[in-house]
């Protein structure tokens, strides 16, 4: 039996939007609505590349050097960004997931897996992702986790789809709104601190071409419920991201030749595991879900 490279695939339809579910970290392989990509995507033949349509279960983002303590405890993560000596994106982005609802509504699929302990995460988690798209709204996306292990559990999620409206981003126009965008270092893309919005070269408050921005950062002081907009001024089309998290990563994707915009909804910031920002400590038994949305 042939197996491609991002597993078995899973068809998602309502209205006039259409996408893709993949095993390989229960991720979404591209969204339409339409004729038109609303966010990137990438071939049945192809594993996912920078991050596209994947998901960041325990954290996301970068922890420096992959060390943290918990209760105590000193933790060493792999180096899964070795260039930069960072665990990034956390544990599952290339975990077989398996499909779980009845498969009878074209407009859903829900993966889930279990995340056993590991060394550096010492820990055992239920996570599943449900999407449900819907002819007027959209997609939605649930990213839950359960801790059914016997001890406190360190989590935070994050997500990492690229919003496009068919051109190449430095063309298009961004608006955002967030009170406070976070500084790295050039080198490890490590935290520095936080530093005010408006005014900065991040300030897209009033909707304004991209150009030849690079951005790789986090923002917080959001919105109770964000937006992130991409329009093309010429046909405006656009594609739009919502959610209700604390902090947001936006990149301006170099990676991929700057054809989508990373909107990236985050619990928490990157380090969290080391600095306790917005750090989710989930008990036995709890659990931990938040949505994200996508749309024309």
């Amino acid at each position: 039996m042939r197996i491609l490279p991002s597993g078995e695939q899973w068809g998602i339809r309502a209205g006039e939007y259409a996408g893709t579910v993949v095993s390989v970290g229960g991720g979404l392989r591209g969204l339409a609505y339409g004729e038109r990509e609303v966010v990137v995507g990438y071939g049945e033949d192809e594993a996912a590349r920078a991050g596209i349509g994947q998901h960041m279960f325990p954290w996301p983002n970068r922890i420096t050097d992959g060390k943290y303590t918990f209760a105590g405890v000193e933790q060493q993560l792999y180096l899964t960004e070795p260039a930069r000596l960072n665990a990034i994106h956390g544990l599952t982005r290339w975990a077989n997931w398996e499909r779980v609802d009845d498969g009878i509504d074209e407009s859903v699929v829900e993966v889930a897996h279990r995340l056993h302990g590991q060394p550096g995460y010492p820990h055992q988690l239920e996570l599943s992702i449900r999407y449900q798209l819907d002819a007027d709204s959209g997609l939605a996306v649930t990213a839950t986790a359960k801790n059914v292990g016997a001890g406190d559990a360190p989590y935070g999620y994050g997500t990492h789809p690229y919003l496009t409206v068919g051109r190449k981003i430095d063309e298009c126009e961004l608006e955002f709104s967030a009170q406070s965008w976070l500084e790295v270092t050039p080198d490890r893309l490590a935290p520095v601190g936080l530093s005010p919005v408006e005014g900065s070269q991040y300030d897209f408050g009033k909707a304004r071409k991209i150009q030849d921005l690079d951005i790789d950062n986090a923002f917080t002081g959001l919105p109770a419920t964000w937006l992130v907009t991409l329009t093309d001024p010429e046909s405006g089309n656009r594609a739009v991201l919502s959610s209700d998290t604390p902090w947001m990563q936006l990149y301006t994707a170099n990676a991929i030749g700057r054809v989508g915009l990373a909107v990236e909804p985050m619990t928490c910031p990157p380090d969290a595991y080391r600095s306790g920002d917005h750090l989710v400590v989930l008990k036995p038994g709890d659990e931990h879900s938040t949505t994200f949305r996508v749309s024309v």
